[in-house]
């Protein structure tokens, strides 16, 4: 019998961006292994801009929408990731045994500029994500054998 996923949840303040990507990337590094959701202390539209680069890295979010932190309360985690320093400071208690991760990240929803420039911006924080989720994909699995 399988083990049940390891869940994780990403917390920004916005649920537009930083949240989402990681969301969507540990979709795909961790597979069947987690279950991976995202949400927002104040939570705003999805940026276009998020759709775009993980469309560039090949995944679909485009059903994807913001959700409200208390959409989770009450639900169990093994782990609980802020990803701007906001949410961090703004978090929720989440009841049960989980580890609370901090990956302080720039919002690149707040770069002003050309469009290029906020293009950039969100690539930036796709690749940060993911040289952060293949260490911490690897480690989780670990700690749950």
């Amino acid at each position: 019998m399988p083990a049940e996923p390891i869940r994780v949840l990403f917390l920004c303040t916005g649920n537009s961006a930083r949240s989402q990507i990681a969301e969507a990337l540990l979709g795909v590094l961790g597979g069947s292994d987690f279950a991976a959701f995202s949400a927002g202390t104040e939570p705003h539209d999805l940026n276009p801009l998020t759709v775009r680069v993980l469309a560039e890295a090949g995944i679909d979010w485009s059903a994807a929408r913001s959700k409200p932190v208390t959409e989770f309360l009450g639900q169990p985690f093994d782990y609980v990731i802020t990803v701007c320093d906001r949410a961090r400071q703004t978090c929720p208690f989440f009841p049960g045994k989980h580890k609370s991760i901090h990956w302080g990240l720039d919002d690149p929803a707040e770069v002003e500029g050309s469009k290029e420039k906020k293009l950039a911006a969100f690539r930036r924080a796709r690749a940060m994500l993911e040289v952060r989720l293949v260490p911490f994909v690897e480690e989780a699995r670990a700690a749950r054998r």
